[in-house]
């Protein structure tokens, strides 16, 4: 894995000082170079690692453990914000304080940078320092990290000719231009002279500083963004911890980059200072494919990486990552070998970036396998699709202990369930009632019907379905704790 990738910028008026930080982590995207793993509803943010953290763990600790964070501020999809909650309970022994604005849909880094300045600046101040991190990348070297955000920055220098990012070129600390990403004769020219650096997508500015500049060459994005703002505080009330962004609103705010929509523009103006870039090695990779995330691991004597259980046989330079299945090569080299419990990739290394187009092609037919795994989080835990067909559905549902599902009804299908273990407290049209392990209920279609789990440990339950259609949209929710009505 290479060491040194891309650059973040910074406002040069932002230095840190006494004055709060607050990180903001912008967690989003589809991940789709990283597919089957990677999925809509489980992006690359959610990948783990060898040592069983996620990336998105690894960068909330990045942030969380800077010195002065008052709080770390996620940027997310409303669709993954009980999954990224989760995700940080796991780690954040310190208990630094979290708050979430979630977006219902993708609109681009200014818009979502813009409404955490917004945030920020009404909680804490103009002057608060906000630390803009990606959920999906790696820093190796959290010490060196830790030192270039103590100047305002967060910057990376190139030891490669790279074609797949955009440069920053510098002078000192001084911004001179951003460049997007160059053709291969391009790219050895800029690293040959030495003035040109990875632009990272990290960021560090004041909140206020922030706001001044897109108040100044992009006030269309910040105006939308505002107005947004406004109607969602007016809807969800005084809690900040979770502001859900108003979906109407939210759709006229412009889509663009903070790169195009400010940092270009800043910098094109030529006034030295107004942003600035502080180059360092860091350990930086933002595990852009399977060949990237394969080099975290040491390989072997004949350059194989292997995660899983194989067996391989005049097999080289491949990246093997199993499931639960026994994967078996033969003369092979130069591959990447990727099993899941619903999809399989097999891809040459040299074309690592074009498993894209795989992830494309599945969205565009509505392809489940672009958006989920057989085994679906939930906020109230988790079901896995054992087996399908024909007018049936077979499930394994797991519920975390004092979790409820909705109050629910399904127009198509019945619904048969069987008490593995733990106990189940059910709502079945006007009756309540528990069922112990192996026990078991009848839910007819068009039945108003609720599942809990009022036990100390994980309630684990069989479900059949039966019908016409056994799609997950055919259901009608009438009360849900997690405001999914």
């Amino acid at each position: 894995m290479s060491q040194d990738k891309k650059v973040g910028s910074v406002f040069n008026e932002t230095r840190p000082g006494a004055r709060a930080l607050i990180p903001v982590i912008l967690c989003g995207g589809a991940g789709s170079r990283l597919w089957p793993v990677s999925r809509q509803l489980h992006p690359k943010p959610f990948i783990r690692l060898a040592d069983g953290q996620s990336l998105l763990q690894k960068a909330f600790l990045r942030g969380a453990g800077l010195p002065g964070v008052r709080e770390v501020l996620t940027v997310t999809n409303r669709d993954l914000f009980f999954k990224t909650e989760d995700a940080y309970r796991e780690v954040n022994a310190a208990r630094v304080p979290t708050c979430f604005i979630l977006e219902p849909f993708g609109r681009n880094t200014a818009a979502a940078i813009a409404a955490a300045a917004l945030s920020i600046e009404q909680r804490h101040g103009a002057d608060a320092l906000m630390l803009v991190l990606a959920a999906d990348h790696l820093i190796e070297d959290q010490p060196a990290f830790a030192r270039a955000v103590a100047r305002a920055a967060v910057g990376i220098e190139p030891d490669a000719p790279e074609t797949g990012y955009g440069y920053i070129e510098s002078e000192g600390e001084a911004v001179l231009r951003f460049v997007e990403k160059p053709a291969l004769a391009k790219a050895e020219e800029y690293l040959a002279s030495g003035k040109f650096l990875w632009n990272s997508g990290m960021f560090c500015f004041a909140a206020g500083a922030l706001l001044a500049q897109m108040e100044r060459h992009c006030p269309a994005i910040l105006a939308a963004t505002r107005h947004c703002m406004a109607r969602s505080r007016a809807a969800s009330g005084p809690d900040f911890s979770q502001l859900e962004l108003d979906g109407a609103s939210f759709a006229e705010v412009p889509d663009d980059s903070i790169d195009y929509a400010v940092m270009e523009k800043a910098a094109a103006e030529g006034a030295r200072g107004q942003v600035a870039v502080v180059p360092c090695s860091i350990g930086w990779s933002d595990i852009g494919s399977w060949t990237a995330l394969g080099d975290l691991d040491a390989p072997d004597a004949d350059g194989n990486r292997v995660q899983g259980e194989a067996l391989l046989h005049k097999t080289r330079n491949c990246t093997i990552q199993g499931d639960a299945r026994l994967i078996g090569t033969v003369g092979v080299d130069n591959l990447i070998i990727i099993d899941t419990p619903d999809a399989i990739l097999v891809a040459d290394k040299s074309c690592a970036q074009d498993v894209k187009h795989i992830y494309a092609r599945l969205q565009a037919s509505g392809h489940d396998a672009h958006r989920l795994h057989r085994t679906v989080a939930r906020p109230w835990g988790t079901y896995t699709v054992l087996e399908e067909g024909a007018g049936f559905k077979i499930k394994r549902i797991e519920v975390k202990p004092g979790a409820s599902l909705s109050l629910q009804m399904h127009h198509h299908r019945s619904e048969h369930w069987i008490v593995v273990s733990g106990m189940a407290r059910v709502v079945n049209g006007d009756n309540e009632f528990l069922v112990d392990t192996n026990e078991s209920t009848y839910i007819p279609a068009g039945h108003k019907h609720r599942l809990e789990n009022p036990g100390l440990l994980n309630l684990v339950m069989i479900e059949v379905q039966s019908g016409a259609y056994l799609g997950e949209d055919d259901i009608v929710r009438f009360e849900d704790e997690y405001g999914r009505v």
